[in-house]
């Protein structure tokens, strides 16, 4: 009988398998790796996308800071502009009342009194002066009280001097008034 051995065939086939095996694994492990490799260079371009869309977002929003901290100071310079536009403007329409009250205090100060003194603080007005009597410093303050730009007259200090002419020294004050316009009276 021939004597026929099976066993290199067998043993040549597991050869195989064992060599197709690891070929696979092999192919399976290398294209595994390759698709992680992707995925990470995949992520890793669209974290450093969205980092450099950060960057540029965030030098915007220094540039806006910037320009709101030039609007916040442009706004205190426009507060403080019209603050000294609204005092020139007070005071251009003030020019003319000074024209006028000094035309009224010479108007009210009737004969025998002379003026030694005016002091205006806000609109109030000392007067200091020499009268001939104290009746002349009573017509003076009527005078005042029916002035349309002085009002409310207060006798501060009357001193009577005794000398060759009798004479009486005062202090009064009073206060700056504007008179009102036809449309004021009606409204």
């Amino acid at each position: 009988m021939a004597n026929i051995n099976l066993l290199p065939w067998r043993e040549e086939l597991r050869k195989e398998k064992s060599r197709q095996f690891a070929s696979m694994t092999g192919f399976s492990v290398f294209l595994t790796v390759a698709v992680l490799v992707l995925v990470f260079v995949a992520f890793s371009s669209q974290i450093s996308y969205q980092q450099k869309r950060n960057r540029i977002l965030q030098e915007e929003i220094d540039k806006l800071e910037i320009a709101l901290k030039e609007i916040e100071g442009l706004e205190e310079t426009k507060e403080k502009l019209l603050s000294r536009m609204d005092i020139i403007q007070s005071l251009q329409q003030k020019r003319p009342q000074i024209v006028h009250l000094f035309d009224e205090i010479v108007r009210t100060v009737p004969e025998g009194i002379y003026l030694t003194g005016i002091k205006q603080a806000g609109n109030t007005i000392n007067i200091n002066g020499v009268a001939e009597s104290n009746g002349r410093v009573s017509a003076y303050m009527r005078n005042i009280d029916s002035s349309e730009w002085m009002a409310t007259p207060k006798l501060s200090v009357i001193e009577s001097k005794k000398g060759t002419l009798r004479s009486s020294d005062f202090v009064l004050t009073t206060s700056q008034s504007t008179p009102k316009t036809g449309e004021e009276e009606e409204g």
